[in-house]
């Protein structure tokens, strides 16, 4: 069953002023958005960074918030990142409730230690970090254990070979793979000429450096857009 956390959150004006958005995140503010199952309406809101860390660690999914003079739970439904330094942008918080389901995403925990990792030689590889399930708020599993230990070269879990608790049902699709093992690549030695290397280097560079500002403009757009 998931734990509750009560959290502080601040109604804010909607503003379009890339400025204003970054001001708030010099001041340790991170903006949101707050939505409801029986509701059209949205309403811009602050979360004080600290508030936000302590909430992420408290492990509980369902969280308590006051929305003008009612309170409501909420779930985290989205949480925007920053793509080059993973600061927190933007969150979006649903409010459920506590009689109907909702979907979340729940992180999947690899356990144990791969036989065709240990004893084979082989490589690891997971393919998929999170699960989508269906379920009632109150029944959001914290974590979803795999274990991988009878694994050997070429063997592969799927969502399909997953069993969870009756309480909530799996909606990722059933063929997805979540993790592999798999030979190790050899290593092949390369010759090539110094010329080749110092033009390869140059065009790696400018890409990277087209590549970071891209992200960064996509991202301010997307805060001029807000709301």
């Amino acid at each position: 069953m998931a734990d509750e956390f009560k959290i502080e959150v601040h109604k804010r004006e909607l503003s379009s002023k890339k400025s204003d958005m970054k001001n708030l995140r010099k001041e340790q503010k991170i903006p949101g958005i707050f939505y409801s199952f029986d509701s059209k309406d949205s309403v811009p809101l602050l979360i004080d960074q600290k508030t936000f860390i302590e909430a992420s660690k408290s492990g509980a999914k369902i969280f308590n918030i006051a929305v003008g003079k009612e309170k409501r739970n909420v779930i985290f439904k989205s949480i925007q990142y920053h793509p080059v330094t993973d600061d927190i942008l933007h969150v979006d918080l649903y409010g459920v409730d506590m009689n109907r389901v909702v979907s979340v995403k729940v992180t999947i925990n690899l356990i144990g230690n791969a036989i065709g990792v240990a004893n084979e030689g082989g490589v690891l590889v997971q393919s998929l970090n999170e699960l989508e399930v269906e379920c009632l708020p109150a029944n959001i599993p914290d974590i979803i254990d795999v274990d991988i230990t009878e694994l050997s070269i070429g063997d592969v879990v799927k969502v399909a070979d997953l069993k969870i608790a009756d309480t909530a049902e799996i909606k990722t699709a059933q063929e997805q793979t979540i993790a592999s093992v798999t030979h190790a690549m050899k290593e092949e030695e390369t010759v090539t000429s110094d010329e080749e290397d110092e033009e390869f280097m140059d065009g790696e560079e400018e890409s990277s450096s087209d590549d970071t500002s891209s992200k960064d403009d996509n991202v301010e757009d997307g805060e001029a857009k807000e709301g």
